[in-house]
């Protein structure tokens, strides 16, 4: 099961999945969403007991970690130190909306990198990490095949690391990440509530050797979507010089694309691609 999603917490029924597509945005009616709610939910989190009841904050993530490792991680893996497997979250936390390098996991944690892949693969079964496969063509040797992970709940992420309050977390090193982690998770919860799937088929990112990189791409009917991920306010053109780069992908089709951030409406950038508010997703 994935946390609440922003519609969930804000009782909008609006149930079709995102997509960077006119036709989707004007479909989409979306409640009001302030700039300091924004980084309140992505540092509280999105578990219901904390969400409806108010919980604190620090115990209830306490004591989650506590039971995830003692019941759950129990039955989905032997793991025989919970200890350096909560070292090992912990190191995953530090990480998320990055390439995954498993060998510099392993090493943070002490463990080898064979434990380190069994034990990630353990957080992807609980819906803790959700891995991000690169998209690769054949054609375009110099896309990069290593996949990015991301903790779908933002709040267990910012305990982990130990980010203390909403303002801690949104002007730390560490925010666009973060910010980009509740984007890629709202998009994966809007899915999975629309469909009942989380869709690992149709959710790629790309990046070439160069350093070029999308950070979204939604494949759908044979054509390739692309969505960038940016903390700020204000979006133009340079934010989306990458898309060019799939114009280079040999039979296949570029869609409308977009960049979500934290404006509060949509704006045109250019006549296929747009700035879209966060709120909309």
């Amino acid at each position: 099961m994935y946390g609440l999603s922003v519609r969930e917490i804000q009782h909008d029924d609006f149930y079709e999945e995102f997509m960077p597509t006119q036709e989707y945005l004007k479909k989409r009616n979306p409640k009001p969403l302030k700039y300091n709610e924004i980084w309140e939910n992505i540092w509280r989190g999105f578990f219901p007991e904390i969400v409806e009841s108010g919980t604190d904050w620090s115990r209830f993530y306490s004591s989650y970690v506590r039971t995830y490792l003692d019941r759950d991680v129990s039955k989905l893996g032997q793991v025989g130190d919970l200890l350096q497997f909560e070292k090992f979250m912990v190191a995953m936390a530090a990480r998320t909306g990055q390439l995954l390098n498993i060998a510099d996991v392993a090493k943070d944690t002490g463990i080898s990198k064979q434990t380190a892949e069994r034990w990630l693969s353990i957080l992807v079964a609980s819906n803790i990490v959700y891995i991000l496969k690169p998209y690769y063509n054949n054609v375009l040797q110099r896309l990069i095949k290593t996949p990015k992970t991301y903790f779908l709940d933002t709040g267990l992420a910012s305990y982990l690391v130990g980010w203390d309050n909403p303002q801690v977390l949104q002007n730390g090193a560490m925010s666009g990440a973060i910010f980009e982690s509740f984007v890629i998770g709202e998009i994966i919860k809007s899915w999975a509530n629309s469909n009942g799937v989380t869709p690992n088929m149709n959710f790629f990112f790309f990046r070439d050797k160069d350093g070029n990189e999308t950070d979204l791409l939604i494949k759908r009917n044979g054509v390739l979507y692309p969505i960038e991920i940016k903390k700020h306010i204000h979006c133009d053109k340079g934010d989306i010089t990458a898309f060019r780069q799939l114009d280079r992908i040999p039979d296949m089709k570029r869609g409308e694309g977009c960049v979500v951030c934290m404006a509060d409406d949509v704006f045109p950038i250019t006549a296929a691609d747009r700035a879209v508010g966060v709120r909309y997703l």
